[in-house]
């Protein structure tokens, strides 16, 4: 498994000691910037994208092309080839869900194919600002990246 995160992600498990434990467990670099063209991907070959937890930012981004980073450009271009398969798991709050544009962001997703992880089942809905009473729902995520794959094979 290879691991590329948005800067601000990024940010945050260098901070708290686990970008260092997630590299020592996957035995390859964490990525957070651009290579440059002249370098060779330090990844495998890609068989599916887990964006995970994904902001409300992120899942817009996505859904209108924007591709300001390293994992968003290469989730984009995931999205326009339609391959490998990709599964999403927003993290928002009800205050997100309820925006006019967000409807409207999970089915341009779907429609091209990505699998949107939303519901109460995987992520009941927070309030803005409060802390979430419970844990995400990580097995529950792993579960739909293992049967999105299977499916595509």
């Amino acid at each position: 498994m290879a691991v590329t995160l948005t800067p601000t992600a990024a940010t945050w498990l260098r901070a708290s000691g686990d970008l260092a434990r997630i590299e020592a467990a996957t035995g390859l670099p964490v990525r957070s910037q651009a290579r440059l063209p002249i370098q060779v991907s330090p990844h495998p070959p890609i068989d599916c994208f887990a964006v995970a937890p994904a902001s409300a930012n992120t899942v817009a981004k996505l859904a209108v092309g924007i591709a300001d980073n390293q994992a968003l450009t290469s989730v984009s271009e995931a999205i326009g080839s339609g391959d490998p398969p990709i599964v999403v798991f927003p993290r928002i709050n009800t205050a997100h869900a309820q925006h006019p544009a967000w409807p409207g962001h999970v089915a341009t997703l779907r429609g091209a194919g990505v699998r949107v992880l939303i519901g109460e089942d995987i992520w009941p809905l927070p309030q803005p600002r409060a802390i979430p009473s419970h844990d995400v729902a990580w097995s529950r995520i792993i579960d739909a990246i293992v049967s999105t794959r299977q499916a595509r094979q």
